[in-house]
């Protein structure tokens, strides 16, 4: 039998849902063109004309990423990294030596001071090659010491670690554990303070760069005591330091090259000078790091998006079927136009988000959350047209291609490795959460105290008053507007017209705001378990963000004369198959399942079914589903490999 977990941490759901809460950013000091998006306003002036990097950031890191390129052509060997399971360490030397640890940092800590934009560039570049790669620098730069630190950290810290992030030094970021994914109330590592120290006890899991790491940010739970506030905090560890010991190293279905793996804290002591910001600031520090962090997931499925179209361009060109190269079937023809329109549009996501967080004038917490959503779906669904259209070779690993005296294309490669970045930084699940609750802010900001339970009477008064004031400014804004009007947004008219897709956006912006107006008013205070219906909302929601982005960076093109013919037929395309995906997203807003999938899940957990799972042999083997944590010395051997070593 399988054995029970214990020493579980209980949490409510409301308890859970206030951590949560206390960790967002609660304030909107910068226009947000996706609030504005999905509150029925289309603001295209915040992002036409596209935002533009200077010409010294563009110099810069035009010249990184050819030194990038050349050092990726001549010494990163993908198959090698497939094969043996991890990044060979001259790889890593190398990448050290171009200063590719220190793309973001600032020069004056001997980073290469890139911008975000070309940041994402470079993670594109090197993640197309290798994705495991990509992820080595994305985890330590995206996530890892140097972002928290640069929008947190004091200048002593800064001073200490930056140099060494930049140049020698890997990080990892430690959050997940056995028992806690996205619920990090139930964090149960612990930072027991002692004097001018803290002393750290807990397990931590899926630690990406972890094993090979020699700085940490580990997220870990201060008491509440005289004179510390306590709550969830974050830290700054030496990897090396006594106690900590790497357990495992976990292997995966794609990205076989990643470090990943579980690390036991055993009384680490840590300086308080190591602490990142205040205590029970360190939820908050992970949330705004992600902001702009996330961006890197969809920069390398953007670049796993180009590789997906050159391939499929070169094989259906090449194959021939019933007389004719496979590309001119129907069939498959229609699966590489969704590949290259698609490429198009995360590409120009990604620019467009990129470029906003470089300008810093808008807040872009929900384009870079779209962005990563947007991006993780649609790379895997291309990767998986690309196996299609390779057929049984899509399925047959490179090697084995190579093997037999074919061209090593490694589609099932891509398609193993694309699948982790569904989960990755916030699951699609929880990222349709967290984007709907920023995305009806601005509704519970006036009328949250309405279906809150815990409000009384008093309170609920007040606040149904200033919704009635707030409804009724906006609610009447929502009926018309320049989508209607033939004559708008002219000005992307050239040939093909995307005039036509801009009204459909603002037109479609104002029915998703009804839709999300109307649902609040239908479920009230049940409007966070309809997590279906808040899925559709902010699908929708992130269609009308691609497409908005794919028609402003074909507009950019043409007038810089880059390709802007082909450009507008590619957002055309782009804009053409969103649509009906829009389309049946609306649909499935009202006319779903989604109260039959309650009734059979509820029959499958109470063992209703259990009928029809016989005639089968599982073969899984016998333990915990979830792995004990229990603090305490470790009993495993440290798997801790330091690059070098």
């Amino acid at each position: 039998m399988t054995a029970p977990t214990e020493n579980r941490s209980t949490v409510t759901e409301r308890e859970a849902r206030q951590v949560a809460e206390a960790a967002r950013e609660q304030d909107w000091r910068k226009p947000s063109f996706a609030k504005e998006l999905f509150l029925g306003r289309f603001r295209l002036d915040l992002v036409h004309p596209h935002p533009m990097p200077g010409e010294e950031s563009v110099r810069r890191g035009e010249e990184f990423l050819a030194k990038l390129r050349a050092f990726c052509e001549a010494e990163v060997d993908s198959a090698r990294i497939e094969r043996e399971a991890r990044i060979p360490d001259e790889v890593v030397a190398g990448l050290k030596e171009l200063g590719a640890l220190g793309m973001k940092i600032d020069p004056k800590y001997g980073g290469l001071g890139l911008s975000q934009l070309y940041y994402n560039k470079a993670l594109a570049l090197v993640g197309s090659v290798s994705p495991a790669v990509g992820a080595l620098l994305s985890a330590h730069q995206s996530i890892g010491v140097p972002q928290p630190l640069k929008m947190f950290g004091t200048e002593e810290q800064k001073e200490a670690f930056l140099p060494r992030c930049a140049r020698s030094d890997i990080s990892a970021f430690l959050l997940t554990e056995p028992d806690v994914g996205s619920d990090p109330a139930r964090l149960a590592t612990t930072a027991v303070p002692d004097g001018d120290e803290y002393v750290l006890d807990g397990v931590k899991l899926w630690t990406t760069n972890g094993v090979v790491a020699d700085l940490l940010v580990v997220m870990a739970r201060v008491p509440k005591s005289e004179g510390h506030k306590g709550g969830i905090t974050a830290f700054v560890v030496e990897a090396g330091s006594e106690g900590i010991t790497v357990e495992h190293r976990n292997a995966f279905m794609g990205l076989r090259g990643i470090e990943n793996g579980v690390t036991r804290f055993h009384r680490v002591r840590v300086p308080a000078g190591h602490r990142i910001g205040p205590e029970g600031a360190g939820l908050k520090i992970a949330l705004t790091t992600l902001n702009t962090g996330r961006l890197s997931l969809p920069a390398m499925c953007a670049g796993a998006g180009k590789w997906c179209l050159k391939i499929a361009r070169e094989w259906s060109a090449e194959r021939e079927q019933w007389g004719k190269p496979l590309a001119l079937h129907e069939a498959v023809g229609a699966k590489i136009s969704f590949i290259a329109a698609t490429t198009f549009a995360l590409e120009a996501v990604l620019d467009l988000s990129s470029q906003m967080a470089d300008e810093d004038r808008n807040d872009i917490r929900i384009e870079a959350a779209l962005a990563k959503l947007y991006g993780s779906e649609m790379a895997w669904r291309m990767a998986d047209e690309l196996v299609q259209i390779r057929g049984g070779r899509g399925y047959e690993t490179a090697e084995s291609l190579k093997a037999r005296g074919e061209r090593a294309v490694p589609a099932e490669q891509m398609l193993r490795d694309l699948r982790i970045n569904r989960i990755f930084e916030g699951s699609t699940e929880i990222m349709h959460l967290l984007i709907a609750r920023e995305a009806v802010d601005a509704h519970l900001s006036v009328a949250g105290d309405l279906i809150d339970p815990a409000k009384s009477l008093s309170d609920k008064a007040k606040a149904g008053a200033q919704a009635g004031v707030f409804y009724a400014k906006w609610l009447p804004k929502l009926v018309a507007g320049p989508g209607q009007l033939p004559g708008s947004y002219g000005e992307f008219r050239h040939g093909v017209d995307l005039s036509t897709h801009l009204r459909y956006i603002e037109r479609t912006s104002r029915r998703l705001a009804r839709a999300t107006f109307y649902g609040m008013s239908r479920w009230q205070g049940r409007m966070e378990t309809k997590q279906g219906f808040l899925g559709r909302i902010v699908d929708i929601g992130a269609e009308l963000f691609a497409m908005s982005a794919a028609c402003v960076r074909a507009e950019r093109l043409r007038t810089r004369d880059e390709h802007g013919r082909e450009a507008y037929q590619l957002a055309d395309a782009f804009c053409r198959q969103a649509r009906i995906r829009v389309e049946e997203l609306f649909g499935r807003l009202w006319t779903n399942t989604d109260d039959l999938d309650r009734k059979v899940v509820k029959g499958v957990l109470g063992g209703a079914y259990t009928w029809l799972e016989e005639g089968i042999v599982d073969p899984s083997q016998d333990g915990p589903w979830i792995a004990d944590a229990t603090p305490g010395p470790s009993a495993h051997e440290n798997a801790r490999r330091p690059y070098g070593d």
